[in-house]
């Protein structure tokens, strides 16, 4: 009898646990919207964790590695961080900021006397904390690793050619080359490349063993393939390698080491062996820097309706149900992750996928706000998932409407053959154009390659060789002459050097 009334009470006890563990039901009900949401979008894998008060919550795989195989995501499966590392950049530098060895004020010429852009005024004016805030009035320069393959070092030496579009701290356009630029303060300061520096002040103290500063130092096979829709099918595509601005973009890691990373942003950088960065260190990464204006700001303002958007470093902010949040995307062909924290509720979330560009990561992120703090169950997976299907609806109804402008029944100016030769310029290096049957082929720099048909006029179209890049025109330049001396592709100008 004595038996059998301890097992009544353990029952009793079990079920009355299970009542009282309302987080326990939260974890399970956001765990089933994960894997509904991944359906909803086709994504092949994803990844997530959920920390509070310093403690994880869910921390899982879902899905495959890649399409067409068996191999499960697991906590462990490794994913491109893509520009989730400028947070990590920042710390590197607030580091040193703490050694004394630099000030987010300091003209960045200070440390790099070789520092060059185009306007002499910036090159003077610029400052450590600039490099963080895409402010510079330098637009979007990604071709200068996105369609060449050149050293680091080149990519900075270019940016001296890139004039600038709006005047300094005037407004702000996404950069990622400012955060090379850190790079190489952290390297001239430090005495150590920022690959090694990143490694060892920071993914070594807190534990990150899975964690990669370079994709060329990534070896292990539990990895994630990149998966793009192409042509109407989702298939896995080659990777994109972002080890030429890795400060802004290359590191890899799985949400098990993630988990300890988000722990420790939300905690004033402590971890288990101490804290990484001085109070006040931590605190000025959170500031407000600058305003983002709606333009620049992510299409989920749409919805989520903040009434400030602002930048910190390395991380992007808004209001949200009255409370202040963090977060910052990163996206390489293919591949996907997002960092979101609500520092008030000490709330974070880290989500990695390999499908290009899929939203379901903003969704989970206000979800999750929802579900473990805020409350509520709006299905936000669904009213993204309207709010970007009719986004890229506008985008194809764009590229339909450019089409319907083509003339019809105009033959080029020259021979195919006389369009052939090698174009270059300064700042975007060389393009080669060649025959094929009755198309003209282009390669820029030996990267990026187009087969193009006569469209109309100088005017030729076709599809990028990576076939998820879309179509491309190039359009060609023919003085009286008869003579084509300049090729425009991709808003890039070069001009006939043979």
């Amino acid at each position: 009898m004595k038996n059998l009334t301890f097992i009544f009470c353990l029952l009793a006890a079990t079920t009355f646990a299970q009542v009282q563990s309302p987080e326990a039901k939260l974890v399970k009900d956001f765990d089933a919207y994960i894997e509904k949401s991944r359906k909803q979008y086709d994504v092949p894998g994803l990844a997530v964790v959920v920390v509070k008060n310093g403690k994880v919550l869910l921390q899982k795989g879902y899905g495959v590695r890649e399409l067409g195989k068996p191999e499960p995501v697991d906590a462990n499966t490794l994913f491109a961080c893509a520009s989730t590392t400028k947070a990590m950049t920042a710390v590197c530098m607030a580091l040193l900021v703490d050694e004394g060895k630099v000030n987010w004020n300091d003209p960045v010429l200070q440390h790099l006397p070789d520092f060059q852009l185009f306007d002499p005024y910036v090159t003077r004016e610029l400052k450590i904390r600039d490099l963080f805030t895409h402010n510079s009035g330098v637009g979007n320069t990604d071709f200068l690793w996105g369609v060449m393959d050149i050293p680091s070092e080149e990519v900075v030496n270019r940016m001296k050619l890139v004039e600038p579009t709006y005047s300094l701290r005037s407004s702000f356009i996404y950069q990622n080359i400012f955060y090379l630029f850190a790079g190489k303060v952290i390297e001239r300061v430090s005495g150590t490349p920022w690959e090694v520096f990143i490694q060892k002040r920071v993914f070594e103290p807190l534990g990150m063993t899975r964690t990669a500063a370079h994709l060329g130092m990534v070896t292990d096979r539990n990895q994630s393939s990149p998966h793009h829709l192409v042509e109407g099918k989702i298939s896995v595509i080659s990777r994109t390698n972002a080890d030429a601005i890795g400060p802004a973009g290359s590191v890899w890691s799985c949400v098990n080491d993630m988990s300890k990373w988000a722990v420790c942003m939300l905690d004033s950088s402590k971890f288990s062996g101490g804290r990484l960065l001085k109070p006040a260190s931590w605190a000025e990464l959170f500031k407000p820097q600058v305003l983002v204006p709606a333009s620049q700001f992510y299409p989920t303002m749409q919805l989520t309706q903040p009434n400030w958007t602002t930048y910190g470093l390395g991380w992007f902010q808004q209001d949200y149900k009255g409370k202040k949040i963090n977060f910052h995307t990163g996206s390489l062909a293919g591949e996907i992750a997002i960092h979101g924290q609500l520092p008030e509720n000490k709330l974070g979330i880290y989500i990695f996928g390999n499908l290009d560009h899929a939203e379901v990561r903003h969704a989970l992120m206000f979800r999750a706000f929802d579900a473990f703090a805020l409350g509520g169950t709006r299905d936000w997976s669904t009213e993204f998932y309207t709010l970007y299907k009719n986004l890229n609806q506008q985008s194809d109804q764009l590229t339909n409407l450019y089409e319907a402008q083509r003339v019809a029944g105009t033959q080029p100016t020259l021979p195919l053959q006389d369009y052939a030769g090698t174009y270059s310029s300064p700042l975007y290096g060389e393009a080669l154009v060649t025959v094929n049957k009755d198309e003209l082929e282009v390669s820029i720099n030996q990267v990026v390659k187009a087969r193009l048909a006569h469209w109309h006029y100088n005017t030729f179209r076709g599809w990028f060789d990576k076939r998820w890049w879309g179509k491309t025109s190039a359009h060609f330049v023919v003085i009286s002459e008869g003579k084509a001396t300049g090729i425009e592709i991709e808003g890039m100008e070069f001009t006939r050097s043979k």
